[in-house]
């Protein structure tokens, strides 16, 4: 049975959150989000850990995360710069953000060579979520996966967040997906506002994406052609970022991919903002009290 491996994309900036997020501890022994993800995809099956950070933060993060899984599990790590582009691309005067998560994925495409999950550091999905997307990527299909989960558990209380509301076939594969980037509660709804004003009222079971995607290694030439496309059309633009949701979701208007959509019934949560650190601390805590972890993830 194959092996699959683990991508952890935690390069990001964190600018909403003010600081490194990934590596803000949430757990009583100083464990990160990140641990408790890297515990739960171990004990489902995965074999080998690649990390993708900035290079500005290569020591401080091989200090606090990777030191604890060198001698447990096979780790490599790759690097998300936001000079690092597709020959014949120039960078355009004044970019410093990295190019978004298709990018940050294609840095993996000379490193992983199996089939492999894609999470986002600061995102806890559950114990659950690694079982089901663990059997997908052992299960000899060359069919993708996304482990989709309810729009209302995925909010923040403390400002509006981005999500990819997914349209699911009957036969349980992914349709569509749309990125809306601002969506909040507002008193007893749930609206997304685009950037010209444009209001959308959501009910709130919509599933979502919470970038936890299945993939096989032939994805990377897939990315590789749509991350060549975006920079042709926007390659001039300081802040345009290319994300995974909205690449997937032109894979699958044309025919190249299919999405079979999973559902755990574990509860995601995460940190937007540095105020959703406490309710993330309080989570943590009640899945320890009820024996899902152990006090101490690393003994």
């Amino acid at each position: 049975m194959v092996t699959p491996t683990l991508l952890v994309l935690a390069a990001g900036m964190g600018s909403r959150y003010g600081g490194l997020k990934q590596l803000d501890p949430v757990g009583p022994d100083g464990e990160t989000i990140m641990d408790y993800s890297i515990f739960d995809a171990r004990r489902a099956g995965f074999g080998k850990i690649v990390f993708v950070i900035r290079k500005d933060i290569e020591e401080v993060f091989r200090e606090k995360i990777g030191a604890l899984y060198e001698k447990r599990v096979a780790v490599e790590y790759v690097f998300q710069e936001v000079g690092n582009l597709i020959p014949g691309i120039s960078l355009p005067a004044g970019r410093t953000k990295p190019w978004g998560t298709t990018h940050a994925i294609l840095m993996a495409a000379n490193t992983i060579h199996e089939p492999f999950a894609v999470i986002n550091a600061d995102d806890f999905y559950g114990a659950g979520s690694f079982r089901v997307l663990a059997q997908h990527l052992q299960s000899g299909t060359s069919e993708y996966a996304m482990v989709g989960f309810v729009l209302r558990n995925t909010l923040s209380e403390f400002g509006a967040v981005a999500r990819g509301v997914c349209r699911i076939s009957d036969d349980g594969y992914l349709k569509d997906i749309t990125e809306l980037k601002s969506i909040e509660r507002q008193g007893p709804c749930i609206t997304n506002i685009d950037v010209e004003g444009q209001k959308t009222v959501l009910n709130g079971g919509e599933l979502v994406s919470m970038n936890m995607w299945g993939f096989m290694p032939q994805v990377f030439e897939q990315l590789y052609e749509h991350f060549q496309r975006f920079l042709k059309r926007h390659g001039e633009d300081r802040t345009a970022e290319c994300f995974i949701p909205s690449t997937m979701n032109s894979l699958i208007q044309a025919g190249q991919a299919r999405v079979k959509v999973l559902r755990s019934d574990d509860a995601w949560f995460g940190v937007t903002y540095r105020e959703d650190h406490a309710r993330v601390v309080q989570s943590v805590g009640r899945l320890i009290e009820r024996g899902t972890y152990p006090h101490r993830l690393w003994r």
